[in-house]
C-alpha cells in the first residue's frame, strides 16, 4: 500500500496541485469581481454616508452540506465503500430522472463559505481535498462515463443538488455521450535547453564561421560577435522548438478525437525538468489508447536528438472537454 501510495503521490500530485491552485485562484478571483461589483453598484450611496460598524466576527457554521463530485447517468454502477473528502462521510448518490451525481457530506465548520475561503490559502489542506477528490473521479472512471465536477461545487442539500440535474439536464446528457467510450491522457513535451540549442547551433550555416571569427577580434569586437551568435543560436533554438512542439500536436491531434492545448505548467508546482514546450490533452477513443502510448513512443525517438522528452499521463477525469454549460463550473454554494 505504502509503495501505490507513493507512485500515486509521484504521478498525480503535481498536476492535481497545480489545478487545485488554479482552480482556488479563479474562485478567489470570482469573489473579489463579485465583490467590486457590488461596492461599484453601492459607490454613490457609500459616499453620502459614513462607514458602517465593523461586522462582529461570524460564528462557526454548524451542519453539513454536499460536495459534489461529478455527474453519470442513472442506474450506472459506482464504486462502492468511496471514501469523501471529509473522511469521516462516504461517497452517496442522488438521482434525478436518468441523471445521478456522487455527492458526499460536508461540515459547514470547514466547508461554509467564510472557512472555505480560508482553507483555500492552505495548501496542504487543498492537496489533500483536491487529492481526495480527485481519487473518487478516478475511481469512478474505471466504472462509468462521468462529467467530473469542479473543486468545491457545493450545495446545501439534495434538493438543491436534483434542481442543478434538471437544469441542466440537456448539456449533461450531450457531454456524457460526447465522452462515452473514450478517456482523456495529457501529453507533455520537455526539451532540455542546452542540448535544443547546440543541436540549433549545429544547423545554423553561420555559426562556425562566427566562432573562427572571434579569434580574429579584439575584445570589444570579440564580445559583440560573441552577443550575435549567441543570439542567433538562441533564435534558431526558438525555431526548431516551435516546429517540434506543432509537429506533436498535429500527430496526435490527427489520432485524438478531441485536443486542447493548455499554457505550460508552472515548474516549481509541477516540478518538471527542463523547459515545457507542450501541454496538450486529447480526448482519445479507449480502444485506440494502446496505438497512442506507441505514437507517443515514436514521436519521442524522432526527436529524441534535439534533448526532447514526451511524457504521457493519464486517464484523466475529462475536465478540458467539457462544454462550458455542463456545470463544469459549479457554483461554490448553492
Amino acid at each position: 500500500m505504502a509503495d501505490e501510495l507513493s507512485r500515486w503521490a509521484a504521478e498525480r500530485a503535481p498536476a492535481l496541485l497545480a489545478r487545485a491552485e488554479a482552480e482556488a485562484v479563479a474562485m478567489l478571483r470570482d469573489a473579489l469581481v463579485r465583490g467590486a461589483l457590488r461596492h461599484r453598484e453601492r459607490g454613490a450611496t457609500a459616499r453620502e454616508t459614513p462607514p458602517p460598524e465593523p461586522a462582529p466576527r461570524p460564528r462557526p457554521q454548524s451542519g453539513e452540506a454536499l460536495w459534489t463530485y461529478c455527474v453519470l447517468r442513472a442506474g450506472t454502477p459506482h464504486p462502492a465503500d468511496l471514501a469523501g473528502v471529509d473522511a469521516s462521510n462516504p461517497v452517496e448518490r442522488v438521482d434525478a430522472g436518468d441523471l445521478a451525481a456522487l455527492v458526499s457530506r460536508v461540515p459547514l465548520s470547514e466547508f461554509g463559505e467564510e472557512p472555505l475561503r480560508t482553507n483555500l490559502n492552505n495548501l496542504k489542506w487543498l492537496e489533500r481535498v483536491a487529492r481526495g477528490h480527485e481519487a473518487v473521479l478516478e475511481r469512478t472512471l474505471e466504472e462509468a462515463t462521468i462529467v467530473p465536477l469542479r473543486l468545491c461545487t457545493i450545495f446545501e442539500d439534495e434538493d438543491a443538488v436534483r434542481r442543478m440535474l434538471a437544469e441542466q439536464r440537456p448539456a449533461l446528457t450531450a457531454a456524457l455521450e460526447v465522452l462515452d467510450g473514450h478517456q482523456e491522457w495529457g501529453v507533455k513535451l520537455l526539451v532540455d535547453r542546452e542540448a535544443l540549442e547546440a543541436a540549433a547551433r549545429s544547423r545554423t550555416p553561420e555559426a562556425d564561421a562566427l566562432a573562427d571569427e572571434l579569434d580574429t577580434r579584439s575584445a570589444g569586437g570579440a564580445y559583440m560577435l560573441r552577443r550575435r551568435l549567441e543570439r542567433q543560436v538562441r533564435e534558431a533554438a526558438d525555431d526548431i522548438a516551435v516546429s517540434v512542439a506543432d509537429d506533436v500536436h498535429a500527430r496526435l491531434q490527427d489520432w485524438a478525437s478531441d485536443a486542447v492545448l493548455n499554457p505550460p505548467q508552472n515548474r516549481d508546482l509541477s516540478g518538471h525538468e527542463g523547459e515545457m514546450l507542450l501541454n496538450g490533452a486529447y480526448l482519445v477513443e479507449t480502444p485506440k489508447v494502446a496505438r497512442l502510448r506507441e505514437l507517443v513512443d515514436e514521436l519521442q525517438e524522432r526527436h529524441r536528438g534535439l534533448g526532447v522528452r514526451l511524457e504521457l499521463t493519464g486517464p484523466w477525469p475529462p475536465y478540458n472537454f467539457m462544454p462550458r454549460d455542463a456545470a463544469a463550473a459549479g457554483p461554490a454554494l448553492a
